[in-house]
């Protein structure tokens, strides 16, 4: 994996939620009442026992918290960053129904993680089992794949991740806005798991359906080769609208032009006095507030429907909001006006009385609509089926597709969810893998 260019648009952001010092969270964990219930562990999506790992940092034993969230989720640091835990651990505490502020469970978690790490790298790597002799596939190199990777280490076998783009992660290290996750703290994180065991990332290799060529392997290949395989391939290429005028400079794809922002040293946002998102979801959310940071002085939201129907969680908005960004409700995209070559505005039709039109005078359009599948890439390793959407049909509870060799998780099955998701997938794959090689 090569290394990042140091100048990026994205270091101008700081950290949302910086690393607590000691005290901080000592003083946090120990406001943790430690509930026999612990709806927070029922909202987690892997199962991190919440309470047992704030006691921990509560009583110093950073290095047993980070254990303890480490077992159940390889990536609780990228995780601790990137979660919404307003709608997840933080937003089922006990303190929400007492008016009171709920644990800042995330926050803590970052803190251990991170201390820990920095304290002891090794810290995982010694609970390593004996080597198996067992060989598995991870397609793709973001957050499912890599939990998977994690697990299968530790358990024994020998890991090689196939990788399409010069650096792993996946949306962690090209997609999850700066103020939250920047893309050599994912890195990171990337290393950390590389180094729990034997584990090979060969990045710029693409797995193709049929006869492979230079930097391509094929799924068939990978069949005969490995003992298993497991796909968190993700999800593919933006979305776009097909109007009047949308080919062509000042036109572009949410989640590409956040990876620009992100990676990409050449990246400016010179001449941008005005900018509209198209969209209501997260990654809209995302990318407006990303450049209303950096300092586009005038940046929108242009959404369909209403607020109250917009699938971005409420308290990004209310961020959003904060840093300056507008919102334009019940509006459809008509058409891209352009002078030349240039983008000067978005004509936009309104949905409430299906006629009026007006035109929003900016400089760039960014297209937050949804991104495309890649699972015919999963299908062809035979016998894996894709369900109406698109989505690689898994059992649930073993993460394994209609090709008993076969496993997917991430993205690429839920069409979509959070980094915490994925990492559940691959931790449940990666131990039916385990159970099925009798290893």
């Amino acid at each position: 994996m090569k290394d990042l260019p140091t100048e990026r648009l994205e270091n101008q952001l700081p950290d949302k939620a910086p690393l607590y010092s000691h005290g901080e969270a000592v003083t946090e964990a120990n406001r943790c009442i430690y509930c026999s219930d612990a709806p927070c562990v029922e909202a987690c999506p892997t199962g991190i026992d919440i309470p047992t790992f704030i006691h921990k940092i509560a009583t110093d034993n950073v290095k047993g918290s980070a254990r303890t969230i480490f077992h159940d989720n390889l990536l609780g640091y990228s995780c601790s960053r990137v979660c919404p835990v307003e709608v997840l651990c933080a937003g089922s505490c006990v303190y929400n129904h007492w008016g009171r502020p709920p644990i800042e469970i995330g926050r803590l978690q970052r803190y251990a993680t991170e201390t820990a790490l920095a304290r002891d790298a090794e810290l995982l790597k010694r609970t390593r089992k004996a080597p198996t002799g067992k060989k598995i596939a991870c397609i793709g190199g973001g957050p499912a794949s890599l939990a998977a990777a994690g697990h299968l280490a530790l358990d024994g076998h020998t890991v090689h991740i196939y990788e399409k783009r010069a650096y792993a992660g996946g949306l962690n290290t090209t997609g999850v806005a700066p103020y939250k996750l920047h893309a050599h703290d994912s890195l990171k994180e990337v290393q950390m798991i590389l180094a729990l065991g034997d584990i090979e990332l060969k990045t710029g290799v693409e797995i193709v359906d049929g006869e492979a060529s230079d930097g391509q392997v094929s799924a068939q290949t990978l069949l005969g080769d490995y003992d298993a395989i497991f796909v968190g391939i993700g999800l593919g290429p933006d979305n776009f609208l097909h109007v009047e005028g949308e080919d062509g400079p000042g036109v572009v794809g949410a989640t590409e032009y956040i990876e620009q922002l992100k990676l990409d040293p050449e990246a400016k946002l010179d001449g941008i006095r005005t900018a509209i998102v198209v969209g209501g979801g997260n990654t809209a959310i995302d990318v407006a507030r990303e450049l209303a940071q950096l300092g586009v002085p005038e940046v929108a939201m242009v959404y369909r429907k209403t607020e109250a129907a917009m699938s971005g969680y409420a308290h990004e908005m209310v961020g959003a909001r904060k840093d300056g960004v507008r919102l334009v409700e019940n509006r459809q995209p008509a058409a891209v006006v352009r002078d030349g070559d240039r983008v000067v505005g978005l004509k936009v039709r309104a949905t409430d009385d299906g006629a009026s039109e007006e035109t929003i005078p900016c400089d760039l359009v960014a297209l937050a609509i949804g991104q495309s599948r890649l699972t015919q890439l999963a299908a062809a390793f035979g016998e894996v089926e894709l369900d109406g959407k698109g989505r690689v049909r898994v059992d649930a509870e073993t993460n394994r597709t209609g090709n008993p060799k076969v496993y997917a998780g991430g993205d690429c099955v839920n069409g979509g969810k959070e980094v915490v998701n994925a990492a559940q997938h691959g931790k449940l794959a990666a131990r039916a893998i385990t159970a099925s090689l009798g290893a």
